[in-house]
């Protein structure tokens, strides 16, 4: 048991906990695998560039304009862009924007996205504090695998977004490990933590609301304010997670799950980066149209003799089926939109998603033809399957049909590391330039050479 003054007693850390406690204060960077630290690299070079693209929207310029006049001077880098601040607004800022496009590394089995609700308010605070980059890997990856054992651990609700929830944990995590919290201040932040996540809205993303990118700005800043807390010291329920994640916001908790193979499952070897900026269970559709496509003469199909498109789904995907869409936001969760995109510009990037596109009459006539319905025997076989078919029928009564079994990116069907890598120079090269994204490229795959994560962003100053 951790420590307490008072001895045993029923306000003590719960034994999941104080083994989870000893674990995060023990690791030490040296004790992290090789294939764990290269994965947190790039991962947060991932969140690098995801998060410049996002801080390049007009509406996160207003936001930062606005957030920058009321926030106390400091070092800390709102990313792809010449400001600097103090450490939450940084961290808030970057958090958002590191889901504006919908292109943010998750985790399937985790039912959230750990890197793009705990390396933003990681950064901010190696930032604010000079703190390395083996110290800013060990915070991140420690801080990814908290958040990630939190969402495996409970039952979510459906009606509850990922974003918000159990990234606040891995914030919070991250934050105290750079700081130097011991574990008794760290069980009391992870318990402050639990109980400052949102009780947030998936029906917000089908309405098209982009108050839904604020979720995991609020991961980030709330995972700092949780430290601060602790160090002036506030204290926490002796169970915020569980009571949190068991009734308020999930359905149930299993404590055992939370803390099984710790040290030897690393969870953060079995998230997926996107390529398709859309939400992630529209890839399931994407890929099959892609296996679909692969079929035809140069994987192109003449969208004019499409006449009607049928998605049969496992649930999570048949709720995007959305038909009337008017935003880009919107357009990132529908997989209509996503297939009739595709077809019409043979891409996936930013740009066939944004309101050009949505506004396409090829587009929207696409998607009046493009059906979503949940296959029952394919929602059974989920979350160890993502099953999805695409039947498009083409005039003439002639078909073409693709399948996804597990969807691109998760462990059993790996990304190329030179798609990902792509993906990195799509989003930076029109911010930095082709050279300065190169050496900043290289400089993330090499953090752990960086002495001093302060000097790391002045050198990368726009």
């Amino acid at each position: 048991m951790l420590p307490s003054a008072a001895g045993p007693s029923r306000f003590a850390p719960p034994e999941y906990l104080n083994e989870l406690v000893r674990f995060i204060a023990s690791t030490r960077y040296e004790d992290l695998p090789a294939a764990v630290v290269d994965r947190c690299k790039r991962l947060i070079a991932d969140c690098f560039a995801i998060i410049t693209a996002g801080n390049q929207s007009d509406e996160l310029r207003a936001l930062a304009a606005s957030q920058l006049e009321q926030s106390a001077p400091g070092g800390c880098w709102i990313i792809g862009t010449p400001h600097r601040s103090a450490p939450r607004a940084a961290a808030f800022l970057n958090g958002i924007a590191s889901t504006w496009h919908d292109f943010d590394e998750g985790s399937t089995i985790a039912y959230s996205h750990p890197g793009s609700q705990t390396v933003p308010a990681a950064i901010a605070a190696a930032q604010a504090l000079g703190a390395s980059g083996r110290e800013l890997l060990r915070a991140a990856v420690l801080g990814y695998e908290v958040s990630a054992r939190v969402g495996r651990a409970a039952k979510m609700r459906v009606s509850v977004h990922p974003h918000g929830v159990c990234g606040v944990i891995g914030s919070a995590v991250a934050a105290a490990l750079l700081k130097g919290l011991d574990g008794a201040r760290l069980a009391q932040v992870i318990n402050m933590a639990a109980t400052m996540a949102m009780a947030t809205n998936r029906q917000a993303m089908l309405d098209e609301a982009t108050v839904r990118n604020v979720y995991s700005g609020h991961s980030a800043a709330a995972g700092l304010t949780a430290v601060e807390l602790a160090q002036a010291g506030f204290t926490g329920q002796h169970d915020g997670i569980g009571f949190t994640y068991g009734t308020v916001i999930a359905d149930g908790f299993d404590p055992a799950r939370m803390i099984a193979n710790l040290g030897a499952e690393w969870l953060i070897l079995q998230g997926y980066f996107k390529l398709h900026p859309a939400g992630r269970y529209s890839h399931a559709a994407i890929d099959a149209l892609e296996d679909a496509l692969a079929k035809t003469p140069g994987g192109r199909l003449d969208v004019a003799a499409i006449s009607r498109i049928e998605v049969k789904a496992f649930q999570m995907a048949a709720l995007l089926s959305g038909k009337r869409i008017t935003t880009s936001f919107g357009a990132k969760f529908s997989i209509p939109f996503a297939l009739a995109t595709i077809l019409v510009h043979g891409r996936s990037g930013i740009e066939s998603f944004d309101l050009a596109a949505v506004r396409n009459p090829s587009v929207q006539a696409l998607i009046a033809k493009t059906d979503v319905a949940e296959e029952p025997a394919h929602t059974r076989a989920y979350p160890d399957k993502q099953r999805c078919d695409v039947t498009i029928h083409l005039d003439g009564g002639r078909t073409l049909r693709g399948h996804c079994e597990v969807m691109k990116g998760e462990p059993g069907n790996p990304h190329r590391p030179q798609e990902v890598e792509k993906k990195f120079f799509d989003l930076t090269v029109p911010v930095w330039g082709a050279e300065r994204a190169r050496k900043l490229y290289q400089a993330l795959l090499a953090l752990e050479h960086s002495p001093d994560m302060r000097a790391f962003g002045a050198g990368f100053a726009l």
